[in-house]
């Protein structure tokens, strides 16, 4: 396996970009291949077996492009289907839980932590499961946030929009109440809503970001493995999806933090 060959990142559509954004951002030398499961969005509502059979054709996409390493950017794909990738692919994997969960097992200074997900993330526990095998001790709660996948692949995503405001204090308010000092957003999408987040739950409550915590990660990977690319030259990144990129495009930029500048390619997912 080459250090040059690229990192493959999937999600179930556009909230793995904010993981992308984050991949340029701590692994500059490094060529993405991302694909968006646009046309099967949203995971978060299908049943495990579903979830496991999508990831395994994501992932034999990304590895038909050699890539060197594959990241589930997606918490629900993380959560129901990480043990089975990780022990079955051939490259180096990692999904977006474990990390995030070391992070925000040493951002508390209360040990009471909140995780916000899918209603597949949440119903699985596995930030929890993970979070209590790192201390006991810590006191965990969760909460699925279903309308916020909706409402930022729609575009409402500004802190002052009413509408945001109130799904925000909808589902945070018990979180907020139970006096947490550390919020996990187990969610990709979540981070484009973190505005409206932060002003609900105040400025004594860290936020984890599992897009960026999780791009940290993979380069310690690569790092260890020797697979980290010293070459400078500039790689655009590539970007696949399964349904017509139309939508993608038009709000892609939204997730990246610039505008969406390269070509978007649609494949068939089925054939794999």
């Amino acid at each position: 396996m080459s250090s040059r060959n690229a990192i493959g990142v999937f999600d179930s559509g556009l909230g793995g970009l904010s993981a992308v954004k984050e991949f340029l951002h701590v692994l500059p030398n490094e060529k993405i291949i991302y694909f968006g499961d646009t046309g099967r969005v949203p995971y978060g509502n299908r049943s495990r077996d579903t979830i496991k059979k999508y990831a395994f054709q994501d992932t034999s996409f990304l590895l038909e492009n050699n890539v060197k390493m594959v990241v589930a950017a997606c918490g629900t794909v993380s959560s129901v289907a990480g043990d089975d990738l990780e022990k079955k692919l051939s490259v180096p994997y990692t999904g977006v839980v474990n990390p995030t969960a070391f992070t925000a097992a040493h951002k508390t200074k209360n040990g009471k932590i909140g995780i916000i997900g899918t209603a597949a993330t949440i119903g699985s526990h596995s930030y929890k499961l993970r979070l209590e095998k790192l201390n006991p001790k810590f006191k965990v709660y969760e909460q699925a946030c279903p309308l916020f996948v909706p409402l930022v692949e729609s575009g409402i995503i500004c802190r002052d929009d009413q509408i945001v405001r109130l799904v925000v204090r909808r589902y945070l308010s018990e979180l907020k109440d139970e006096g947490i000092d550390t919020l996990i957003l187990g969610c990709t999408h979540y981070p484009l809503l973190r505005d409206a987040i932060f002003d609900f739950m105040g400025e004594n409550v860290t936020l984890v970001d599992s897009g960026y915590e999780t791009a940290v990660y993979a380069a310690k990977i690569l790092k260890e493995q020797n697979l980290l690319n010293d070459d400078c030259a500039q790689k655009n990144p590539e970007f696949y999806v399964s349904d017509t990129p139309d939508g993608f495009e038009s709000v892609a930029g939204l997730f990246l933090g610039r505008d969406m500048e390269h070509r978007v390619t649609q494949i068939d997912i089925e054939q794999y």
